[in-house]
């Protein structure tokens, strides 16, 4: 009985442990990996701003297999990519009303979905997964868009995620090889 007891005791100081410092250890480590970044929008009437963690390619092959295909992605690393509107917006003929929300996408060859979500979790993947599962909310999807896939001339190292007012405005995501344009209007 007094081992089962002490048994008990040491289980639970070992999950007090994990939860109060090995897991805020393993998030700061990535941290360093992935820094945040900040992009932002505030010409014409537009108030955007999109906060993400930004990975690196290291000689990897980043979709289709760091990032597989048909696979919801946080769309960064770390805590999930957060996109703000000060207006309403309409992407792709669809209406995001102002506020901010998490950013998920689903990449393929030659198309990427693209989730505008109302929940912000607190970090992008459930950690029982080993980082395979998002913690997204499908049910708490404000608006989601299909767009098409670019190639980028050469390969860019850093995830980067900006907003592009060169043709249309557009919110645009770029790693490795792969570029996406989400078409944004009032």
């Amino acid at each position: 009985m007094k081992f089962l007891k002490w048994l008990g005791i040491s289980a639970l100081v070992l999950i007090l442990l994990m939860v109060f410092v090995g897991i805020p250890y393993m998030k700061e480590q990535t941290k360093k990996h992935s820094p945040k970044k900040t992009s932002t929008y505030t010409q014409n009437g537009f108030d955007l701003t999109v906060n993400y963690s930004s990975p690196s390619k290291k000689d990897r092959v980043i979709f289709g297999e760091l990032v597989p295909y048909n696979n919801v992605w946080r769309t960064g690393a770390n805590e999930p990519t957060t996109f703000t509107t000060g207006t309403t917006l309409a992407i792709s003929d669809k209406s995001l009303p102002a506020g901010t929300y998490s950013l998920w996408t689903k990449p393929n060859k030659d198309s990427w979905i693209v989730y505008f979500n109302k929940n912000i979790p607190d970090w992008g993947v459930t950690i029982m997964s080993g980082g395979k599962e998002t913690t997204r909310m499908p049910e708490e999807d404000a608006l989601f868009v299909e767009v098409p896939t670019h190639s980028l001339g050469s390969p860019q190292e850093n995830l980067k995620i900006d907003f592009d007012d060169s043709n249309q405005l557009s919110l645009t995501i770029s790693w490795d090889k792969t570029t996406v344009n989400v078409p944004l209007k009032k």
